[in-house]
């Protein structure tokens, strides 16, 4: 059985998590702009508490966004430099998606869109279909202004629950999408425990990439490029 370190620092919060014989062990805090100072002492405390080496990891894996500029590049140059030195693939894990796990696995939700705060009056958002632990994209990953979010025409009778720092701008929301939702939690952060199993199954896909290989993805460059 693999045995992974993920790792996160994407928004307000900072987290790393291991995977071992089939159990997560992992540390989450709320530490803004203090994710350089903790990520490392986090690190050393799972592998520590889960008795391992680094070099018994099989792979690691990070946040890869969307997500704070800033936190995204410092998750990304730790996880590269240990994947690096130990000669380990890497596993880029989408925010939003680690998101709707959560919101998944804690409370059990089927339907979830994932919205993170993207400053400038927009959000990052995506939708998931959720069963068994295993999650569908029915609506890719992408920035937006709240006003233009839309349920995915084939899920317009779902029951909807929207996750996330994005969902602070619930005003702003259309009221379609306002009543699709029977709920929400705009307090929920990205978790490395929940990056550490999506990046299970992936690396078990045989889907780890080489340390250089693996860039964050901040969308809203992406959206900038295309208009230029």
């Amino acid at each position: 059985m693999s045995t992974l370190l993920a790792l996160d620092a994407s928004s307000s919060a900072c987290s790393c998590a291991v995977w071992h014989k089939g159990e997560v062990i992992s540390r989450f805090a709320l530490t803004p702009r203090e994710h350089t100072r903790r990520l490392m002492p986090m690190i050393d405390e799972v592998l520590a508490e889960a008795g391992l080496m680094p070099a018994d990891l099989d792979a690691l894996a990070y946040g890869r966004g969307p997500g704070s500029f800033t936190g995204l590049r410092i998750a990304a140059g730790v996880a590269q430099g240990l994947a690096f030195g130990l000669d380990r693939p890497l596993i880029g894990v989408s925010t939003l998606e680690a998101l709707a796990l959560a919101a998944h696995r804690q409370y059990h939700l089927r339907y979830v869109i994932s919205a993170l705060d993207a400053r400038m009056n927009e959000i990052y958002v995506a939708a998931y279909r959720c069963q068994d632990g295993r999650l569908t994209q029915v609506l890719d990953e992408t920035v937006m202004p709240p006003e233009q979010l839309r349920i995915p025409l084939a899920y317009q009778d779902a029951d909807w629950c929207g996750v996330g720092s994005g969902w602070a701008l619930w005003d702003a929301m259309p009221t379609l999408v306002q009543a699709a939702l029977s709920q929400r939690l705009p307090d929920l952060q990205p978790d490395a425990a929940d990056m550490v199993r999506l990046a299970v199954d992936a690396f078990e896909a045989g889907d780890g990439q080489l340390a250089h290989e693996v860039v964050p993805v901040y969308l809203r460059d992406q959206v900038a490029w295309q208009k230029r």
